[in-house]
């Protein structure tokens, strides 16, 4: 069922079907460059990643990270907001397939998960964190209109991240 609709995606909640989507996407050589080896190999990990993660989010705070899919129902990433507890406020966090990089479909995504954040949601801040080292990101973050901060050490982490964040007006 979708949360989202854009011209040409749709956002929708994860279920544990998705685990192999999941398993694709945690292995992208970006994924674990920019965001972090999850270390989820098989179906069965992958599962416990989505009740872990995603479906534990939205149960917690109403909001999480949604699967990203084509009008066809092709999945390409996921894109949501995540509450993290060393942050006061939630993040906007996205990935997708190496496939659909540069389609626009990041920012398509982004956008409307910022404008569900808040019209539906009401939040009126919201952070992004990026590796040091990942221009892509940072280019998408600036047209979304977010603003660095400062850079932070995010637990688990070797390298500091960069902190952005975006007001409503």
């Amino acid at each position: 069922m979708p949360v989202l609709e854009t011209h040409r995606l749709i956002l929708r909640e994860f279920t544990l079907a998705d685990a192999g989507f999941i398993v694709e996407l945690l292995n992208e050589p970006a994924f674990i460059e920019f965001i972090g080896d999850k270390g989820v190999r098989d179906p069965a990990g992958a599962e416990q990643y989505l009740r872990n993660g995603p479906l534990a989010n939205h149960a917690k705070h109403g909001f999480g990270l949604w699967c990203v899919t084509l009008k066809d129902g092709t999945p390409a990433g996921m894109c949501g907001l995540i509450k993290r507890d060393f942050l006061p406020h939630p993040d906007i966090g996205f990935a997708f397939l190496a496939r659909f990089n540069g389609q626009g479909y990041g920012h398509e995504s982004a956008s409307a998960v910022l404008h569900h954040a808040r019209s539906h949601l009401n939040l009126t801040t919201i952070h992004a964190l990026t590796a040091f080292k990942n221009p892509a990101s940072v280019r998408l973050l600036g047209k979304l209109g977010f603003d660095f901060v400062d850079f932070i050490q995010q637990p688990g982490y070797a390298e500091p991240s960069r902190l952005f964040s975006s007001k409503s007006n």
